[in-house]
């Protein structure tokens, strides 16, 4: 099977190109302002692009400015671009392992995952309502596993700084419902996204995926189950427009807090930030 995806390879790569003339590193520049997405196809133009493309040069362009901090000293990669690729398929923790970050792949765009325990969650330090687990498919060493509370409310914030600029993205609550989860059924969840001062975005979501056809035309929005057999629902979208200098403080929140309803068996691993699918 490999002897056969290298001989497709090679029949995908043409022998010469009219741009071949040009200087590798002249190539290199060029396809260095495009996207990982770009310069895999370009490699297929010839084999004077292939080697452009594949340079150390050309994929440095597409790892963070911070990538040398983010990579353990114990790894070793034999080039920038199987850097990236690991970066893009390997979640980091940082932040004390409260957060996870990684690329994504086809854009190189920065993705960010908060963590339940980098989030604020309504009465989450009272341990008759909320209990903190460990769960072996998480990312993280705790989770916050909902007990009996009739007062669901949760809010993520993160910086712009810390995400790649002039970018729109996503924010996902990642959840799964254990030991005959209830008290989500019909019930409206208002979902919010916006700068920090200023008036926030909101949708209505069910945190349930049974809701009925009606519902769900009133609520627009319900969860979807993910590779890694979380759920996920979308909360609402941002975009990332500044630099350093002019970042601002998102926050991300998800509550319902009228109908008291009591709810309990909702497991929140964290808040997942990436690009947007309409970029």
């Amino acid at each position: 099977m490999s002897e056969t995806k290298g001989k497709r390879r090679r029949e995908m790569v043409s022998d010469s190109s009219p741009f071949d003339s040009l200087p590798e590193d002249c190539i290199s520049k060029i396809v260095s302002f495009t996207s990982p997405r770009d310069a895999c196809v370009v490699a297929t133009v010839s084999k004077a692009f292939e080697s452009a493309a594949k340079s150390n040069f050309v994929w440095e362009k597409f790892l963070p400015p911070e990538y040398e901090s983010l990579v353990p000293r114990s790894r070793d990669f034999r080039s920038k671009k199987d850097l990236y690729f690991a970066l893009c398929h390997k979640h980091l923790l940082i932040e004390n392992g409260t957060k996870s970050f990684w690329l994504d792949k086809v854009s190189g765009k920065k993705c960010i995952m908060l963590s339940a325990m980098n989030i604020s969650i309504m009465w989450g330090d009272t341990p008759q309502y909320w209990e903190w687990i460990t769960v072996p498919e998480a990312r993280f060493k705790r989770v916050a596993k909902l007990l009996d509370l009739n007062w669901f409310e949760i809010r993520g914030r993160v910086n712009t700084r810390v995400l790649s600029p002039r970018t729109r993205y996503s924010a996902y609550i990642v959840f799964k419902k254990i030991n005959q989860c209830s008290g989500f059924e019909e019930v409206p969840t208002e979902a919010g996204v916006g700068v920090v001062g200023r008036a926030a975005s909101t949708r209505f979501i069910s945190l349930d995926a049974r809701v009925d056809g009606h519902s769900l035309r009133r609520m627009r929005r319900r969860p979807v189950e993910r590779r890694d057999e979380w759920m996920e629902i979308e909360l609402g979208e941002f975009f990332s427009g500044g630099d350093v200098m002019n970042s601002d403080e998102i926050e991300m929140s998800a509550l319902e807090t009228n109908l008291h309803h009591w709810k309990s068996g909702l497991v929140i691993q964290g808040i997942e930030i990436r690009p947007a699918k309409n970029q």
